[in-house]
């Protein structure tokens, strides 16, 4: 037999041998055998590779698949290209109003639209407008293609992250987001801005973009566009601008929510912290044209000064404007905008503004105004006195009323409301009060202490840390704490020195709880972090209500005691449409505040207990007939500078302030003289306007009673000595009304006066002789002491059971370390 037939059969090979065809051999196409596989468009998976490496895709298939891709790409720019078109700036200049609702639905205000929107061609607009604008934005405006793709990178990248997006980087790009009415923060959004920029920068004359971007921007002052500008800052047409004024212009440019001298919405935009970044920016942008040889040496050095604003004007009058702006801030925040995008319009916004008890509370401001102020009479006294309420409810968080100014018509566009630089005073001390019944004190090794324990309230006490130790003074000298009169009360629970706001039983208190124990529970309670007073975080006197939250703040937070430790973040808003009628879309996140607690529900009880009793016998006097139950408390702080009444039904919770500023300087000036009286305290003249604005707010409502308060906590502190029978003295916290002569018919408090004191409850310069009321500082001061300087800082306690006033890693009042 043949090799090959043997071949054949067994292996397949099919030779020429015997074993061929016609042989044994003809079975070797059988076993082994693989017909060739017909041939594929897209042999992927490849088939001529085994395993793993069918999915290596070969070298053709790499950059096949790279020019198909290429040539998609060109196709879809070369179709979006087509399909967009170039903007029309008379479109943007006929955008929507923004519209305001009362809480019952019925329109509030409407802003923005086409009042203030005028187009004017290049020729109306200085060469000086447009040289500052070219070098602030984009020195490279005629030379560049209109876009910017590291730019456009950027943006693209931090949308995926979920951070900020970017503006436009050129003129033509900002062009274009002011004409692009859809302002959602989209890759889609984004892509078509790109496209249109593109064509834009292809088809358009650079001139027609400039005076096309000039023409749509937001200036601030509800102005878009330069003609607009001109009037609403200078009252000129936008030809006739001076250089001056045109770099001002190209300044607010960078965003008038923050370069606008007048102020904006939020915390950073007060007018103070604007009008000088505006000023730096103005000379920024000044040598910036030097540089970019836009403006000659010379011609720099004859630049004059800042331009001069003419008023702000507004259509809208009352507490209309302050309430559009809160509303504002709220959705801006909400919606992740920027106040600028917002002005563009279009947007429908319900808010929880109840108009009833908005003008209830404007009315009750006016009253007492009239009354009590006379600037022409005390000009020295009664000038720049300012008015601030807000009213919350506290089982919501909803804002139902507030009242900022005197209004926006009149020239006065800071939101009292909502204004972050008056400290609170002796309102502040139920917070200590409360930290001590929920956290307890190093007295009582951090078990909570009843409001029957006993302090020492003492005028000029000496004020221990954690160990016992005298806290030291700036001299060295143990620190003494003063309160406003001379009064040597001795051992008094704490409900009586709430009742009284003695300082020196709260200062020593807030020392034994700790510090930030205080501060934790005032946040949880809605007090904002940013509001707490940092250069006296750690100090004694930050007890006395040093720290300045707004009266929104202020009454969302009493709401919490109100509402038994449930707490509910202030808002305004409850809904907001986007859109043209029918199609209006509701757009999310404005759902009401979800219920937080913050405070055990006896430990608020109990703060309501004591805060009716100063109303019914304490410094809160002047509201104790107003009918319904009441819990309040009253504050007034160094050297006169505010005073506060803050106080709550179950209904409702409402703080009022009063202080003085300085128009020029915006600091705080002192009220002692105002409204012809030697001081102002939180019992009189803000309590009065509580007063008369809650009794029409809650007329004919079904009042519901505070819950009963159980008995909580420790009773810390010996039982006091017998004392003789104290004469009674004039308060100073119930001082009588300015408007009047005749003492407080609420009565006076009993306690032992101290000896040598023979001064008028009333002459200012007698008591500060015999150390009665000073300034405050390193001793306090009147009701409160919380402006007068910065107090000692205790020492660290060496040794206890860490329940001390410490910050992070234990600090200077001990902590975990303690």
């Amino acid at each position: 037999m043949g090799s090959g037939g043997h071949g054949g059969g067994r292996r397949g090979g099919g030779g020429s041998g015997p074993g061929g065809p016609g042989g044994p051999g003809g079975r070797g196409r059988g076993r082994g055998y693989e017909p060739p596989r017909k041939k594929r468009f897209i042999d992927y998976p490849r088939s001529d590779k085994d395993g793993w490496r069918k999915l290596v895709p070969s070298w053709k298939q790499v950059m096949g698949t790279c020019i198909a891709l290429c040539g998609l790409l060109v196709a879809t720019a070369g179709i979006a290209y087509t399909m967009v078109g170039i903007p029309d700036p008379q479109k943007a200049a006929d955008a929507e109003t923004n519209v305001f609702y009362w809480s019952d639905g019925s329109q509030m205000a409407a802003t923005g639209g086409s009042k203030n929107r005028q187009v004017v061609g290049l020729d109306k607009i200085p060469k000086d407008m447009q040289k500052a604008v070219v070098a602030a934005e984009n020195a490279t405006f005629y030379e560049d293609s209109g876009v910017d793709p590291m730019g456009i990178a950027r943006a693209v990248v931090n949308m995926a992250k979920g951070g900020e997006t970017q503006g436009g980087s050129t003129i033509t790009q900002q062009y274009v987001k002011n004409t692009f009415l859809d302002q959602s923060q989209t890759l889609t959004r984004k892509a078509r801005e790109l496209f249109i920029s593109i064509k834009v920068g292809a088809e358009m004359d650079k001139d027609d973009v400039l005076a096309g971007y000039l023409n749509t921007a937001y200036y601030g002052r509800n102005a878009y566009g330069i003609q607009a500008a001109a009037q609403a800052y200078f009252g000129e047409d936008s030809e006739d601008l001076s250089l001056e004024q045109s770099v001002f212009l190209a300044s607010v440019l960078k965003g008038p929510n923050l370069y606008n001298p007048d102020g904006g919405v939020g915390a950073n935009a007060t007018a103070k912290a604007n009008t000088e970044r505006a000023k730096l920016r103005w000379n920024w942008i000044l040598d910036r044209m030097v540089e970019t040889k836009k403006l000659s040496r010379s011609e720099r050095s004859d630049v004059g000064k800042f331009p001069e604003l003419q008023k702000q004007k507004s259509s809208l009058s009352g507490q209309t404007g302050y309430l559009v702006d809160t509303a504002k801030d709220y959705v801006a925040n909400k919606l992740d905008i920027s106040a600028e995008e917002l002005e563009k319009g279009g947007y429908k916004i319900y808010t929880t503004f109840d108009k009833k008890k908005v003008q209830e509370m404007e009315k009750a401001v006016k009253k007492t105004r009239k009354v009590f102020l006379d600037p022409e009479a005390r000009p020295k006294t009664d000038d720049h006195v300012q008015f601030g309420g807000a009213s919350v409810d506290p089982k919501s968080g909803a804002i139902v009323a507030l009242y900022g100014g005197e209004g926006f018509d009149k020239g006065h566009y800071t939101n009292n409301a909502n204004t972050r630089g008056v400290p609170v005073g002796s309102t502040w001390k139920p917070y200590v009060l409360a930290a001590a019944m929920q956290e307890g004190t190093v007295e009582n090794d951090g078990e909570p202490i009843s409001p029957m324990s006993l302090y020492n309230g003492n005028d000029r006490l000496v004020i221990n840390d954690q160990n016992g130790t005298p806290i030291k003074d700036a001299k060295g000298q143990p620190f003494r704490q003063k309160n406003e009169s001379e009064r040597m009360w001795g051992d008094v629970t704490l409900r009586k020195a709430m009742e009284q706001s003695i300082n020196t039983p709260f200062v020593q208190l807030g020392i034994d709880v700790g510090l930030p124990k205080t501060r934790e529970i005032a946040e949880n309670t809605g007090i904002l972090p940013e509001s707490f007073d940092k250069g006296n975080l750690d100090n004694a006197s930050f007890s006395l209500g040093t720290s300045t939250p707004s009266a929104i703040r202020m009454a969302d937070s009493y709401g919490t005691f109100a509402a038994e430790g449930a707490h509910y973040e202030p808002y305004s808003v409850t809904k907001v449409l986007k859109g043209k009628g029918n199609e209006a879309e509701e757009l999310p996140g404005f759902e009401k505040p979800k219920r937080e607690s913050a405070l055990d529900e006896n430990v608020a009880n109990n703060v309501t207990d004591v805060l009716q009793n100063v109303v019914k016998n304490g410094t809160g006097k002047k509201v104790a007939d107003i009918g319904f139950p009441v819990a309040g408390k009253t504050g007034t702080t160094d050297k006169n500078k505010s005073a506060w009444f803050v106080g709550y039904t179950r209904e409702l919770s409402t703080a009022v302030t009063l202080f003085r500023t300085d128009p020029k300087e915006g600091e705080l000036l002192s009220m002692n003289g105002t409204g012809g009286v030697p001081s102002i305290h939180g019992g009189d003249i803000p309590a009065q306007v509580w007063k008369d604005y809650m009794s029409e707010a809650l007329k004919n409502v079904d009042h519901e009673p505070f819950p009963e308060a159980e008995e909580i906590g420790d009773i810390v502190g010996e039982a006091p000595s017998p004392s003789p029978t104290p004469t009674p003295t004039e308060d100073p916290e119930t001082s009588p009304s300015p408007s009047t002569s005749e003492p407080d018919p609420s009565g006076s408090p009993s306690g032992q006066p101290s000896p040598g004191t023979s001064c008028d409850p009333f002459d200012v310069e007698c008591q500060q002789s015999n150390g009665g009321t000073g300034d405050g500082g390193m001793t306090g001061g009147e009701d409160g002491g919380a402006t007068g300087g910065t107090s000692p800082t205790p020492e660290p306690p060496t040794g206890g059971n860490g329940n001390g006033a410490g910050g992070n890693g234990g600090g200077w009042l001990g902590g975990p370390q303690g």
